[in-house]
């Protein structure tokens, strides 16, 4: 059984910075594509970043400017995303994903796992 298991969300005001981290459990290859999504209230799921197997390729919601850098540490099976200088908008449930299916790694359907969650808040 495949888990996947966010920490590091909270309340935080804007300016401030977070780091989520995404630890992967079960029989699944840790070495491939993952990333992080986000789900505001009323809006549909969509891709932040996405990183290569090992980590070499990274890519980005071209909403977000640069202020998001994500890292994989695949001897730890974890993916991580560290959040600069955090807005308001960035208000959301972010969601870390596996089971890389392609064809574009910012899109929800080319993941099959999915984890529970956890609550990025932004106060102004």
């Amino acid at each position: 059984q495949v888990q996947l298991v966010e920490t590091g969300g909270g309340s935080v005001q804007a300016g401030d910075s977070l780091t989520l981290s995404c630890v992967v459990s079960g029989a699944i290859d840790s070495t491939d594509y993952m990333g992080w999504f986000r789900q505001a209230p009323g809006k549909e799921r969509e891709g932040v970043a996405a990183a290569s197997p090992y980590g070499d390729s990274t890519y980005y919601a071209d909403s977000l400017k640069g202020r998001f850098t994500i890292s994989k540490d695949n001897a730890k099976n974890t993916l991580y995303l560290q959040m600069n200088n955090l807005e308001p908008d960035d208000s959301a449930i972010y969601y870390c994903a596996a089971g890389y299916r392609g064809p574009h790694a910012l899109r929800t359907s080319s993941y099959r796992y999915w984890g529970q969650g956890t609550q990025v808040t932004v106060s102004s």
